[in-house]
């Protein structure tokens, strides 16, 4: 199976100190993995390699077969779609849903002189039909709620038909019924065989989606254990990894932790 991501021995090195410690990890096109850990792990650092947006002081990491540093980055990163809180920040205010999702074709933020085809505007309707944003279409993305932006950053990563999916805590923030709406649209787009290999990172479990396959348990920038998330998500691990005793459960796919101090 063809490797979507691969990390080999990789260390980032800032101040002094490893900030991600000699992480091994590959992502098949067929997985979709769900990064956890406590605040400092390395989590949103793991995220920005995948994106290119930073190079490993050691090690090697190849995203969609191309390998950082030996490749142009501006090639590589427009088939990855990427969703997060600080990319949410630099949308204008003022621009529509529609535009919002519409500009990912252009890899831009802000429609200002770009030419799009009756296809481009025909695709971008059609995602926001599938993200439930269709009758928000004209409405300005500054006016929407925290649920509402965090579907149309994801409806605006999907726009291009990424090869890879990077969400860096899309359910940050959410209340329990913005939470459960998006964890359920996430859940169909990760069990559809036409989705694209897939990342998210997240601070809890309960905010894993059904259909989502492996798990990445990271503390202090080293990898605390990896693999199929029914076999490696257990309390055992998530003790190691928050450092502190953990019961974790499970129902009808969704799961639940509590510490047992």
């Amino acid at each position: 199976m063809p490797s979507a991501l691969e990390f080999t021995d990789v260390v980032v090195r800032r101040e002094g100190r490893n900030i991600i410690d000699h992480v091994t990890w590959e992502v098949n096109d067929d997985q979709r993995w769900v990064i956890l850990g406590p605040n400092g792990a390395g989590k949103t650092t793991l995220l920005q390699l995948a994106y290119t947006l930073m190079h490993p002081t050691g090690g090697s990491v190849a995203v969609l077969g191309e390998t950082l540093g030996r490749t142009d980055v501006f090639e590589v990163r427009p088939r990855i779609g990427f969703a997060s809180s600080a990319m949410a920040r630099r949308i204008p205010r003022d621009e529509t849903v529609l535009n919002t999702v519409l500009t990912a074709a252009y890899s831009v933020l802000g429609r200002w002189n770009e030419r799009y085809e009756d296809l481009d505007e025909r695709r971008a309707r059609r995602v926001l039909g599938e993200w439930r944003l269709e009758h928000l279409a004209d409405r300005s993305f500054g006016t929407l709620s925290d649920g509402e932006q965090k579907r149309v950053q994801i409806a605006r990563a999907v726009m291009t038909d990424p090869e890879l999916l990077l969400l860096d805590e899309p359910t940050a923030s959410l209340d329990l019924g913005s939470r459960e709406e998006l964890l359920a649209l996430l859940s169909g787009y990760a069990s559809s065989p036409t989705t694209p290999a897939m990342v998210m990172v997240t601070h809890h479990v309960e905010e894993i989606p059904v259909g989502f396959t492996h798990v990445l348990l990271v503390r202090d920038g080293s990898v605390v254990a990896a693999g199929p998330i029914a076999e490696t998500l257990t309390s055992e691990t998530l003790t190691a990894a928050f450092n502190m005793p953990i019961k974790l459960t499970s129902e009808d796919g969704r799961y639940a932790a509590r510490a047992t101090i």
